[in-house]
């Protein structure tokens, strides 16, 4: 019996017949397997050997010119016997067909299959768009493959370090630089990071971290441009007041000042001026786009993004020397500390003096005291004296003044020496300073939240009826402050919220303002959508860059053993540091809020590690010891 070539699956197959009928053949394979073979994918009858007879065909397929072979078939439909006779002669051998037939089936692009053995050959345009889409795919496989070997090496090809943040952090998994990028991880069995860094794209986690978040919230980039003010404010009159600041050394943005007047009689006049961008901000102008966009200044340790353009800051900060537009809210204070009705006003207000925290700590603050008015230490110490007692006062009144029994609360600053070792500092809640500051923009932020509310206009307020604290566009009380109405009004610098209600405080002091929002837009409500979703991931954001150079700090200072505070189950918070962990061992009658020690087992700041193990509690009578020794 002869044998049979065939097609199966997409390959050519001979084998052996044993039984044939109308449909189909009995015949054994190469191999000696008994198969059953449609007679429709059988195209060839031949005698000899089946292994000669399929050697010889692919050798002679292999030797076929596809590009002759398609010039000698034309344009009509025609099957493989026909195209082996254009090619191989008028007699071609049963190998001969066999090789068309293989040919034919390897060259899609030049030949499309229309029937069993029958094919049309491609269109010349179609078959160029092809050959040039095949030429293309080559030279790119070719790219990605010189790319990925030069990651491998350690260097950064430009076209990959132009696309690394995107193929970190928001990658286009069809872009041959992505390719690349994963082509060498694979190689050398890196993580993307370990890899940027291998190749020098990445110097530091900070810098990986800082890269993540800019691509997430900022995709058009953290420089702003400067921004053109295309209004001035006008027609305001000076106050006779000489103003001063309290703020951080690093503090660029400086959005609040004091001033106090002796009115006489034991009566004083207390004032408290905002910087003033909104009177330079018109609706949907490029500038308020930014603020609506950018949302907050972002801060983390040593750094920051600012919300606001430089020259728009340069030009509303309440910066000493200055004399600078602000919205002012006074209140005559009594000798018995009863405050008048405040009055607001929106005027230019000159800046004597800014005064640094750190500058002023030393000679202010609980541990060695708040000194003498008799002998003031710095410019206005009287003023900040009398500012500290009016805090304690209205404290008092909101129920909310410092019990000294509670431990302390601290708030942590992260620095860098010359050399870049890292420096932690950390300032007291509740401090005179802080309380002085506090209160006053407190008593601002009521102040104007129910003016806003008086006069029935919408803002961005954060309001506690109960429950979290949460922002509405109308006021409602503030339990957790115990305030009727409370909102952010005093950092326009720094915060969207606060610009947006400034804008509305604008129209209720200028007659001749409108209100940006009003209580039904929905762009307000967007807005305070936004907002809260972009200060939340800013601030998620700074604690992530605080964790990471605390445990920095931990390493460099080689800390075997720290105390924490339980916050619940395993999740502690170590003292003396931004920095909140998992502990194992903690014996669950251990009650949140208790002070344990813990050992550092490891830490691998790289990979946001650290490994705590409880050691022991410390009793309360200690730990409250402790906190009072620091």
């Amino acid at each position: 019996m002869p044998n049979i070539f065939y097609e199966d699956g997409g390959q050519f197959k001979v084998a052996s017949i044993i039984q044939k009928n109308d449909s189909t053949y009995q015949a054994n394979t190469q191999h000696g397997k008994r198969v059953k073979i449609k007679i429709n994918n059988v195209f060839i009858e031949f005698d000899g050997s089946m292994d000669d007879f399929l050697q010889s065909a692919q050798a002679q397929a292999n030797d076929i010119d596809t590009e002759l072979l398609w010039e000698c078939v034309g344009t009509d439909e025609f099957d493989f016997q026909a195209a082996a006779k254009e090619y191989f002669g008028s007699q071609p051998s049963k190998s001969q067909l066999a090789a068309t037939l293989m040919a034919l089936y390897a060259a899609p692009m030049y030949f499309h299959k229309k029937n069993k053995g029958v094919f049309k050959a491609a269109p010349e345009n179609v078959l160029k768009q092809a050959l040039d889409a095949i030429e293309r795919k080559a030279q790119q496989e070719a790219q990605v493959q010189k790319w990925a070997e030069q990651l491998v090496s350690g260097s950064l090809p430009d076209e990959i370090a132009t696309e690394l943040p995107k193929i970190l952090h928001a990658p286009d998994k069809q872009s041959l630089a992505y390719k690349a990028f994963y082509q060498a991880m694979d190689t050398l069995k890196m993580s993307a990071y370990e890899l940027a860094k291998h190749t020098g794209g990445i110097t530091s986690m900070p810098q990986y971290l800082l890269q993540r978040f800019e691509v997430k919230y900022f995709p058009r980039g953290t420089v702003l441009p400067d921004v053109v003010m295309s209004m001035q404010p006008e027609n305001l009159s000076v106050a006779n007041v000489q103003a001063f600041s309290i703020d951080d050394v690093s503090t660029t943005e400086v959005d609040d000042a004091l001033s106090v007047q002796d009115l006489g009689g034991g009566v004083k006049r207390v004032g408290i001026h905002i910087a003033a961008p909104s009177l330079a901000i018109e609706p949907n102008s490029e500038i308020e786009k930014i603020i609506l966009q950018r949302l907050s200044t972002v801060y983390f340790p040593a750094n920051k993004i600012t919300m606001l353009p430089k020259n728009w800051i340069s030009a509303f900060s309440l910066d000493e020397g200055k004399i600078v537009p602000a919205f002012s809210i006074y209140f005559d204070v009594s000798s018995d500390w009863q405050l008048s009705e405040p009055i607001s006003k929106i005027e230019l207000v000159p800046i004597e003096t800014n005064l640094r925290i750190q500058h002023i700590e030393p000679f202010f603050n609980s541990e060695t005291g708040v000194g003498s008015a008799d002998n003031p230490q710095f410019k206005h110490h009287a003023d900040c004296l009398y500012l500290l007692e009016l805090s304690y006062e209205l404290q008092k009144k909101r129920d909310r003044l410092e019990d000294p029994t509670l431990p302390k609360k601290y708030d942590y600053g992260i620095d860098f020496d010359a050399d870049g070792k890292v420096i932690i500092t950390r300032r007291e809640r509740g401090s005179p300073i802080d309380t002085l500051v506090s209160e006053m923009m407190i008593l601002a932020n009521t102040s104007w939240a129910k003016m806003l509310h008086d006069n029935n206009l919408a803002g961005l307020f954060r309001v506690q009826p109960s429950g979290r604290v949460r922002m509405s566009t109308h006021s409602e009380p503030h339990i957790g402050m115990n305030v009727a109405h409370y909102g952010w009004f005093t950092s326009p610098l720094r915060r969207a919220s606060d610009y947006i209600n400034q804008k509305q405080l604008q129209s209720v002091l200028q007659n001749d303002v409108a209100p940006r929002f009003d209580n039904t837009e929905s762009d307000l409500f967007v807005a305070l959508g936004n907002f809260e979703a972009a200060y939340s991931a800013y601030r998620a954001f700074q604690d992530m860059m605080e964790s990471y150079w605390a445990m920095v700090w931990l390493k460099q200072e080689n800390i075997r053993e720290i105390n924490a505070v339980v916050l619940k189950e395993e999740l502690v918070r170590l003292e003396g540091l931004p920095l909140t962990a998992r502990a194992t061992g903690i014996p669950m009658e251990i009650a949140p809020k208790s002070t344990v020690k813990l050992a550092i087992n490891e830490i691998d700041p790289e990979q946001q590690f650290i490994a705590l193990k409880y050691l022991t509690v410390i009793p309360d009578d200690v730990s409250k010891s402790i906190l009072l020794d620091e």
